[in-house]
């Protein structure tokens, strides 16, 4: 008998995958596991795995191209027996921070940008935003920013005030 009868008379209502629905998630799996070898090894020992594919994963930081690409092969084999779920719930909690530090760099870029390119009205909407605030403060870096900018000085203030806009975004709503 062949292995794929054998899987229909275990579970007859469970059809057989085709190659292609296999080779995604191989894909899939080779994906997962390289986003895991990119991870410290303090950030592995947070997800749940095998010890056996955690050594594996810690392995693969140490290897070259051609090597790499055999041991993720190896990789796919150990993960296909892991529970797929909890490790990428496990990656996404660990590249949760990473994705919120991002964010926050994102909005205050914003920020800096509708100051300098607004007369006023933006820092208005700021206060509403941030009602701690100190709009003098405030008012002096985005002046200065402007200033170093007309004369081609290099961008104190503009750091300054990037600065001050990550430090408010930080403080709690």
């Amino acid at each position: 008998m062949q292995r794929s009868e054998a899987v229909v008379k275990e579970n007859p209502d469970q059809t057989e995958k085709s190659r292609s629905q296999i080779k995604r998630e191989f894909r899939e799996l080779k994906t997962l596991g390289i986003q895991l070898a990119a991870l410290s090894k303090g950030q592995l020992n947070g997800i749940p795995m095998s010890e056996a594919t955690r050594d594996a994963l810690l392995a693969a930081k140490t290897m070259t191209k051609t090597a790499l690409q055999r041991q993720y092969g190896h990789l796919i084999s150990l993960l296909v027996e892991e529970d797929v779920e909890a490790l990428r719930a496990g990656l996404a909690g660990k590249l949760k921070p990473h994705a919120d530090e991002v964010a926050a760099i994102h909005e205050a870029e914003q920020w800096r940008d509708k100051l300098l390119s607004d007369d006023g009205s933006q820092v208005a909407a700021l206060l509403e935003r941030y009602p701690d605030c100190d709009r003098t403060h405030l008012r002096q870096l985005v002046r200065n920013t402007r200033k170093e900018t007309e004369l081609g000085k290099p961008p104190k203030s503009a750091r300054q005030l990037f600065r001050y806009l990550r430090e408010l975004g930080r403080q709690p709503d």
